[in-house]
Protein backbone atom coordinates (compact mmCIF):
# COMPACT_ATOMS: atom_id res chain seq x y z
CA UNK A 1 0.00 0.00 0.00
CA UNK A 2 1.42 3.23 -0.79
CA UNK A 3 0.52 5.88 1.61
CA UNK A 4 1.56 9.70 1.94
CA UNK A 5 2.06 10.35 6.34
CA UNK A 6 2.25 13.24 7.64
CA UNK A 7 5.27 14.77 8.33
CA UNK A 8 6.72 14.45 11.68
CA UNK A 9 7.60 17.94 13.07
CA UNK A 10 7.73 17.31 16.67
CA UNK A 11 11.23 16.27 16.72
CA UNK A 12 14.31 16.67 15.54
CA UNK A 13 17.24 13.69 14.51
CA UNK A 14 20.60 14.15 16.48
CA UNK A 15 22.14 14.35 12.80
CA UNK A 16 20.47 16.35 10.38
CA UNK A 17 19.48 14.70 7.05
CA UNK A 18 21.61 15.16 4.31
CA UNK A 19 20.22 16.15 0.86
CA UNK A 20 20.16 13.14 -0.99
CA UNK A 21 21.73 13.97 -4.45
CA UNK A 22 23.15 12.17 -7.36
CA UNK A 23 22.00 9.59 -10.32
CA UNK A 24 21.90 7.06 -7.14
CA UNK A 25 19.74 9.43 -4.88
CA UNK A 26 17.45 9.96 -7.27
CA UNK A 27 16.81 6.31 -8.27
CA UNK A 28 16.54 5.87 -3.94
CA UNK A 29 14.07 8.68 -4.15
CA UNK A 30 11.64 7.46 -6.96
CA UNK A 31 11.81 3.77 -5.08
CA UNK A 32 11.28 4.76 -1.67
CA UNK A 33 8.30 7.60 -2.73
CA UNK A 34 6.89 4.30 -4.86
CA UNK A 35 6.53 2.30 -2.12
CA UNK A 36 5.74 4.96 0.92
CA UNK A 37 4.34 8.09 -0.46
CA UNK A 38 7.38 9.96 0.60
CA UNK A 39 11.38 9.27 1.52
CA UNK A 40 11.44 8.59 5.57
CA UNK A 41 13.58 10.28 7.62
CA UNK A 42 16.07 7.74 7.75
CA UNK A 43 17.28 7.74 4.66
CA UNK A 44 17.97 11.48 4.52
CA UNK A 45 20.37 10.42 8.30
CA UNK A 46 21.89 7.59 6.81
CA UNK A 47 22.57 9.28 3.47
CA UNK A 48 25.76 10.62 5.09
CA UNK A 49 27.07 7.15 4.68
CA UNK A 50 25.94 6.11 1.31
CA UNK A 51 27.66 2.37 1.83
CA UNK A 52 26.03 1.60 5.33
CA UNK A 53 22.46 2.63 4.01
CA UNK A 54 22.80 0.08 0.86
CA UNK A 55 24.35 -2.33 3.14
CA UNK A 56 22.15 -2.43 5.83
CA UNK A 57 18.85 -1.88 3.29
CA UNK A 58 20.43 -4.98 1.03
CA UNK A 59 20.47 -6.96 4.10
CA UNK A 60 17.12 -6.14 5.20
CA UNK A 61 15.95 -6.68 1.64
CA UNK A 62 17.30 -10.24 1.59
CA UNK A 63 15.88 -11.00 5.19
CA UNK A 64 12.17 -10.17 3.63
CA UNK A 65 12.53 -13.20 1.11
CA UNK A 66 13.12 -16.24 3.99
CA UNK A 67 10.87 -18.50 4.21
CA UNK A 68 11.40 -20.59 6.74
CA UNK A 69 9.46 -19.08 9.75
CA UNK A 70 5.80 -17.93 9.56
CA UNK A 71 5.79 -13.76 8.40
CA UNK A 72 3.76 -13.01 11.58
CA UNK A 73 5.66 -14.69 13.58
CA UNK A 74 8.96 -12.60 12.27
CA UNK A 75 6.98 -9.13 12.15
CA UNK A 76 5.15 -9.92 15.82
CA UNK A 77 8.67 -10.41 17.13
CA UNK A 78 10.67 -7.28 15.02
CA UNK A 79 7.40 -4.99 16.88
CA UNK A 80 8.15 -6.85 20.19
CA UNK A 81 12.02 -5.84 19.86
CA UNK A 82 11.01 -1.98 19.19
CA UNK A 83 8.68 -1.23 21.53
CA UNK A 84 11.19 -2.71 24.33
CA UNK A 85 13.87 -0.66 23.21
CA UNK A 86 11.50 2.22 22.67
CA UNK A 87 12.27 2.73 18.56
CA UNK A 88 8.98 4.59 17.11
CA UNK A 89 9.80 4.42 14.00
CA UNK A 90 10.29 0.71 13.79
CA UNK A 91 7.15 0.50 15.93
CA UNK A 92 4.99 2.45 13.22
CA UNK A 93 6.55 1.45 10.14
CA UNK A 94 6.32 -2.64 10.98
CA UNK A 95 2.69 -2.11 12.23
CA UNK A 96 1.87 -0.61 8.67
CA UNK A 97 3.83 -3.15 6.83
CA UNK A 98 1.67 -6.01 8.74
CA UNK A 99 -1.32 -4.29 7.21
CA UNK A 100 -0.03 -4.42 4.06
CA UNK A 101 1.33 -8.03 4.07
CA UNK A 102 -2.14 -8.79 5.11
CA UNK A 103 -0.82 -9.82 8.51
CA UNK A 104 -3.82 -9.86 12.22
CA UNK A 105 -3.33 -6.04 12.41
CA UNK A 106 -5.79 -6.17 15.91
CA UNK A 107 -2.84 -8.40 17.07
CA UNK A 108 -0.32 -6.48 16.00
CA UNK A 109 -1.41 -3.50 18.17
CA UNK A 110 -1.47 -5.43 20.89
CA UNK A 111 2.42 -6.53 21.15
CA UNK A 112 3.16 -3.35 23.54
CA UNK A 113 1.03 -4.60 25.92
CA UNK A 114 0.90 -8.76 25.18
CA UNK A 115 1.81 -9.81 28.90
CA UNK A 116 -1.67 -8.18 29.50
CA UNK A 117 -3.82 -9.64 26.60
CA UNK A 118 -5.04 -13.09 26.12
CA UNK A 119 -5.04 -12.18 21.86
CA UNK A 120 -1.74 -14.25 21.52
CA UNK A 121 -1.94 -18.15 20.71
CA UNK A 122 1.12 -19.82 23.16
CA UNK A 123 3.00 -19.82 20.01
CA UNK A 124 2.89 -16.25 19.42
CA UNK A 125 3.29 -15.64 23.18
CA UNK A 126 6.81 -17.64 22.97
CA UNK A 127 8.45 -15.65 20.45
CA UNK A 128 7.78 -12.69 21.99
CA UNK A 129 9.09 -13.56 24.99
CA UNK A 130 12.09 -14.93 22.64
CA UNK A 131 12.19 -11.55 21.16
CA UNK A 132 12.44 -9.44 24.59
CA UNK A 133 14.73 -11.75 26.16
CA UNK A 134 17.30 -11.64 23.31
CA UNK A 135 16.69 -7.91 23.70
CA UNK A 136 17.84 -7.66 26.90
CA UNK A 137 21.94 -7.22 28.23
CA UNK A 138 22.56 -9.53 28.73
CA UNK A 139 20.12 -11.63 27.14
CA UNK A 140 17.63 -13.51 29.15
CA UNK A 141 17.09 -16.57 26.93
CA UNK A 142 16.37 -19.85 28.66
CA UNK A 143 16.92 -23.36 27.77
CA UNK A 144 13.16 -23.96 28.08
CA UNK A 145 12.15 -21.15 26.09
CA UNK A 146 14.49 -22.56 23.23
CA UNK A 147 13.28 -25.89 23.28
CA UNK A 148 9.68 -25.06 23.28
CA UNK A 149 10.53 -23.10 20.13
CA UNK A 150 12.57 -25.87 18.65
CA UNK A 151 9.54 -28.22 18.98
CA UNK A 152 6.93 -26.10 17.50
CA UNK A 153 8.32 -24.64 14.51
CA UNK A 154 11.74 -26.72 13.72
CA UNK A 155 15.51 -25.48 14.14
CA UNK A 156 15.27 -23.68 10.23
CA UNK A 157 12.57 -21.27 10.85
CA UNK A 158 14.40 -21.14 14.75
CA UNK A 159 17.56 -20.06 12.89
CA UNK A 160 15.34 -17.25 10.98
CA UNK A 161 13.77 -16.10 14.06
CA UNK A 162 16.55 -15.12 15.53
CA UNK A 163 18.48 -13.80 12.71
CA UNK A 164 15.39 -11.49 12.57
CA UNK A 165 15.46 -10.83 15.93
CA UNK A 166 19.26 -9.98 16.03
CA UNK A 167 18.46 -7.43 12.48
CA UNK A 168 15.20 -6.08 14.55
CA UNK A 169 18.00 -4.72 17.54
CA UNK A 170 20.56 -3.71 15.00
CA UNK A 171 17.98 -1.74 13.43
CA UNK A 172 15.77 -0.21 16.00
CA UNK A 173 18.70 0.67 18.45
CA UNK A 174 20.41 2.66 15.71
CA UNK A 175 17.47 4.53 14.97
CA UNK A 176 17.13 5.35 18.80
CA UNK A 177 20.58 6.56 19.11
CA UNK A 178 20.37 8.79 16.30
CA UNK A 179 16.90 10.36 16.81
CA UNK A 180 14.80 8.81 14.62
CA UNK A 181 11.12 8.41 14.84
CA UNK A 182 8.14 7.72 13.48
CA UNK A 183 7.07 9.71 9.94
CA UNK A 184 3.17 8.26 10.99
CA UNK A 185 2.92 5.78 8.17
CA UNK A 186 0.52 3.74 10.37
CA UNK A 187 -1.86 7.01 11.20
CA UNK A 188 -2.00 8.28 7.39
CA UNK A 189 -3.48 4.94 6.88
CA UNK A 190 -6.02 5.35 9.36
CA UNK A 191 -4.68 2.48 11.35
CA UNK A 192 -5.67 2.85 15.05
CA UNK A 193 -2.91 3.86 17.53
CA UNK A 194 -0.90 0.81 19.19
CA UNK A 195 -1.70 -0.13 22.34
CA UNK A 196 0.88 1.83 24.99
CA UNK A 197 3.56 -0.23 26.71
CA UNK A 198 3.00 -0.36 30.87
CA UNK A 199 5.69 1.66 32.55
CA UNK A 200 7.25 -2.16 33.86
CA UNK A 201 10.39 -4.05 33.20
CA UNK A 202 10.31 -6.98 31.39
CA UNK A 203 11.04 -10.43 32.49
CA UNK A 204 10.71 -13.80 31.65
CA UNK A 205 7.38 -15.27 32.46
CA UNK A 206 6.94 -18.37 33.62
CA UNK A 207 5.80 -21.38 31.37
CA UNK A 208 1.96 -20.73 30.82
Amino acid sequence: MTTTPTSNTDHTTRIPPAEITGVKGALVKRMVEKKLGQVPTAVGVFWHNPPVLFATSGLGSKLQKWDACDEQLKSFAHIAVASLVGCTWCLDFNYFEARNKGLDVDKAREIPRWREVDVFTPLERDVLEYAEAMSQTPPTVTDELVDRLHEAIGPAALVELTSVISFANMTTRGNVALGIESDGFAAACGMRPLAERPPVDSAPTQRR
